[in-house]
C-alpha cells in the first residue's frame, strides 16, 4: 500500500472532532515539540487541519515532563497546546521508524519541525528530502534564531530581544508567559495558512521560516519603533505606557486597577468623572503630548485620589463613563468570569477536562463542536500506521524493536 495522497485524510475525518472549517482535508505532520510549534499545529487543528503529532516513544514531547499540576498524569503545559491532534510515539533515529516518518512527511499538505539546525538532515526529514517526494508541501521550521544554531528558548529570547529590557519596573522581569513561543506559534500559522493558499491558488509548495528572536523584535511593535525613530534605547516603565498618559495600574484602598485613557477626549471625559474637570481643562495636560511631558505632575495627582475609594467603586464609576477601565484579576477568576473561554473535551486518563479556547472564531466551525483531547503518548500510533499501509505484523515488530510505541491505558 502507498503513503496516502497528500490533501486526504484516510479515516475521512478531521481529528479536531470535525470535518467542518476552512483547512478540513489539510493533513499536518507535526514534528515540532514544547510549545511554539506545537501552539501553530493547534491553531491549523481549531481550523479543521488533520493534525497528527509525533513524539519520541519514550519521553514524548519536553512538555509532558513540565510540571506539576497534572491531570490524569498528563502535564497541564502539555495540555494547554495539544488537543485536536493525534499522537504517534516514533523514534525518527530508527532505521523503522524513519520510513514510518518518511511516509508521513509524503502524504503530508504540511510539515513543521523545530529541530536544531542539521538534525533534520542527519534524519532525512529536512525540506530537500521531504520534497523529492512531496513537491508541494509547505515546510516550516521553526527556530531560536535566523543564522545562528544555538538552541532558543522562551527565557533567554526574551532577555536578548530587549522585551525583559523593558519590562518591569526597579529591575528586568520577564513576563509571566512564555510569550516569544506565542508569537512565532501564531506567524508559524498565519505564514503557513498563506502558504497553503498560493498553493491552492496554482501555486507551489513552500518553505516557511519562523525564528523566536524575530517573533519577539516585531512584537516590539511601537517600543521597536520608537527606538529607531529617536535613536535612544528605550526605557522601562513597569506599568505605565511610554507614549500615552493615563494609561496604567492605579492602586485603590483594597487593591489595583487599570486605566487606559488613549486620548484626549476620554482624559476629559475621566476627570470628569472622577470630580477633577479642572485637570481635563488644564494646560499642560491638555493633549496627550503634554500629558507624556507632565506626566510626573498628573499621576500623584490621580494616585491620590484613587487611593481614597475601593477598586470596585472606581471601575463602577468609570465603566458608567465610557472609560476604559478594569479591576486587575487574578487567571482563575478572569477565566471563570468571562463568558465562554472555556470548553470540556472528555480525556482518556483525565476524564472531563477544561481548556481554553483560542482567542477567534469562525462561522465554519461550529463552536459546539466535538474536539478530541490532548493525545497520550503514542494514542493512535497503531492506527495511523495502519492508515499507512504498515501490516499488523509490521508495527508489532516496530513495537519491539522500540521504533514506535502505542499507549497502553483504559479510559476513565
Amino acid at each position: 500500500m502507498t503513503a496516502p495522497t497528500a490533501g486526504t485524510s484516510p479515516t475521512g475525518a478531521s481529528p479536531s472532532g470535525t470535518t467542518t472549517g476552512p483547512l478540513a482535508g489539510v493533513r499536518v505532520a507535526d514534528f515540532s515539540r514544547v510549545l511554539a510549534g506545537p501552539y501553530a499545529t493547534m491553531l491549523l487543528a481549531e481550523l479543521g487541519a488533520e493534525v497528527i503529532k509525533v513524539e519520541h516513544p519514550v519521553h514524548g514531547d519536553d512538555s509532558r515532563a513540565w510540571g506539576p499540576p497534572h491531570a490524569g498524569g498528563e502535564a497541564a503545559y502539555y495540555l494547554s497546546a495539544n488537543r485536536g491532534k493525534r499522537g504517534v510515539a516514533l523514534d525518527v533515529k530508527h532505521p523503522e521508524g524513519r520510513e514510518v516518518a518518511r511516509r508521513l512527511c509524503a502524504g503530508a499538505d504540511v510539515v513543521i519541525e523545530n529541530f536544531r539546525p542539521g538534525v533534520a538532515a542527519r534524519l532525512g526529514l529536512d525540506e530537500e528530502t521531504v520534497r523529492r517526494a512531496n513537491p508541494s508541501v509547505v515546510y516550516c521550521s521553526i527556530r531560536g534564531y535566523t543564522g545562528d544554531d544555538r538552541p532558543g528558548f522562551d527565557a533567554t529570547i526574551q532577555a536578548e530581544s530587549g522585551l525583559m529590557h523593558i519590562t518591569g519596573e526597579d529591575k528586568p522581569i520577564k513576563p509571566g508567559v512564555a510569550i516569544t513561543d506565542v508569537l512565532s506559534g501564531l506567524n508559524a500559522a498565519v505564514a503557513i495558512l498563506g502558504a497553503l493558499y498560493r498553493r491552492a491558488t496554482g501555486g507551489e509548495g513552500e518553505r516557511v521560516e519562523v525564528s523566536l528572536m524575530n517573533s519577539a523584535l516585531s512584537g516590539l511593535v511601537n517600543v521597536a519603533q520608537s527606538a529607531l525613530v529617536s535613536g535612544t534605547e528605550a526605557a522601562r516603565y513597569g506599568n505605565a505606557h511610554p507614549t500615552v498618559v493615563p494609561y496604567q495600574t492605579f492602586a485603590a484602598s483594597d487593591g489595583w486597577f487599570v486605566i487606559a485613557a488613549g486620548n484626549d477626549r476620554l482624559f476629559r471625559t475621566l476627570c470628569e468623572a472622577i470630580g477633577r474637570a479642572d485637570l481635563g481643562t488644564d494646560a499642560r495636560f491638555a493633549t496627550n503630548g503634554d500629558r507624556v511631558r507632565n506626566r510626573d505632575v498628573l499621576i500623584p495627582e490621580l494616585s491620590a485620589l484613587f487611593a481614597t475609594r475601593t477598586a470596585a467603586e472606581w471601575t463602577s464609576l468609570l465603566d458608567g463613563a465610557g472609560v476604559p477601565v478594569g479591576r486587575i484579576r487574578g487567571v482563575l477568576e478572569a477565566l471563570r468570569a468571562t463568558e465562554g473561554a472555556t470548553f470540556q473535551v472528555e480525556h482518556p486518563t483525565a476524564g472531563t477536562l477544561d481548556l481554553v479556547r483560542t482567542g477567534f472564531t469562525l462561522d465554519s466551525v461550529p463552536a459546539d463542536r466535538e474536539i478530541a483531547a490532548p493525545p497520550l503518548l503514542g494514542q493512535h500510533t497503531r492506527e495511523v500506521l495502519t492508515e499507512l499501509g504498515f501490516a499488523p505484523s509490521d508495527i508489532s515488530r516496530m513495537e519491539e524493536a522500540g521504533a514506535v510505541r502505542q499507549a497502553a491505558y483504559r479510559s476513565t
